[in-house]
């Protein structure tokens, strides 16, 4: 039996014993440089704070520690994911404090530096470089984990487009964190979308104190989640190929899509006004606010999450060239 590292420590103690118990209790902080017309008040959740990274370190404890509890994981289990970065690397950290093996399925659009980090974190990697239908990669990765299923004894797979840990995760630990930090109502909860675990846990929490609240998805250009057309995309972490079994569109109020341009030009935004080095999708979130933004009412309080940290996309979002080769294939097509 795995011993669970998770822990909750008070005011008193403040030694972990473990990178596993320092995820979570990330801050809440108000976009008010980048945001202030209109007297709307945007409140943002740093899950880039988090110590993989990403908001992801949250589904990738849970999940692994209720899989330890029911005894599904075993000492000897071999983790499986597809994984387009973030949620890989955390389940490397995860499974590395756990000493459980982990292969992540991956496929060309991921970056460098979360190749890198994975290999370092001890992660197995399975490269698919065949395009999907709908142009991505997401199901040639499934194909690739039903492979290794049927080749690995012991093999687990996470599944976090299907698994219903998924969003308990952002139920209990991340919305649960953002309503005890926020004194007053909150009009608005605005999250970018992939597996929707993260956007379903939230608003499911945050309507049991604020049942008023809207909920609004951001989409990548290119996503199919919601029944849009296929088409290419660039930014990993965002979007998706398929649609998750997780999503329940009647939770979901309103969509807006965001293109890749948009959302590197969000992620500069963010950075030059707040001073905050944030990912792609956090890029997506600031560009589908600035949308919406001068729509809505005077004094209205928007609730936002900035998933993941900017030192990642380097040679994407904050590369002047890939910024330049984007613009360009863009005019082209």
């Amino acid at each position: 039996m795995i011993e669970l590292l998770s822990q909750s420590f008070g005011k008193e103690e403040r030694v972990a014993d473990s990178i596993v118990s320092c995820i979570g209790n990330t801050p809440l902080i108000q976009l008010s440089r980048l945001f202030s017309q209109n007297n709307v008040e945007v409140l943002a959740k740093l899950e880039l704070m988090n110590p993989g990274g990403s908001m992801k370190d949250r589904s990738a404890r849970f999940i692994i520690e209720q899989g330890l509890r029911e005894g599904l994981i075993q000492r000897n289990s071999h983790i499986i994911e597809s994984t387009s970065g973030n949620f890989g690397i955390a389940l490397a950290m995860v499974c590395k404090s756990y000493g459980l093996t982990f292969t992540a399925v991956v496929d060309p659009k991921i970056t460098k530096a979360n190749l890198t980090i994975l290999k370092l974190l001890g992660a197995r990697i399975e490269m698919v470089d065949e395009p999907d239908d709908q142009g991505g990669y997401l199901k040639t990765r499934i194909a690739r984990v039903q492979q290794l299923l049927r080749s690995h004894p012991n093999a687990y797979w996470i599944n976090q487009y299907a698994n219903e840990w998924n969003w308990q995760a952002y139920y209990q630990d991340t919305a649960d964190e953002m309503v005890k930090q926020i004194n007053g109502p909150i009009d608005y909860l605005i999250a970018a979308v992939s597996t929707t675990g993260s956007i379903l846990g939230c608003a499911r929490r945050i309507r049991q104190d604020h049942p008023n609240v809207k909920v609004i998805a951001v989409d990548a250009v290119g996503s199919v989640i919601f029944g849009a057309p296929a088409a290419k995309r660039e930014l990993p972490g965002i979007g998706s190929s398929r649609i998750p079994e997780l999503l329940n569109e009647e939770e979901i109020d309103e969509i807006i899509y965001v293109n890749d341009m948009e959302s590197a030009q969000g992620c500069r935004d963010l950075l030059s006004k707040e001073g905050i080095f944030a990912g792609g999708s956090s890029g997506s979130v600031v560009a589908a606010l600035k949308k919406i933004i001068p729509d809505l009412k005077s004094s209205s309080r928007i609730l936002t999450i900035l998933p993941d940290r900017g030192e990642r996309y380097l040679d994407s979002v904050y590369s002047e060239e890939w910024v330049q080769n984007l613009s360009q294939n863009t005019t082209t097509n």
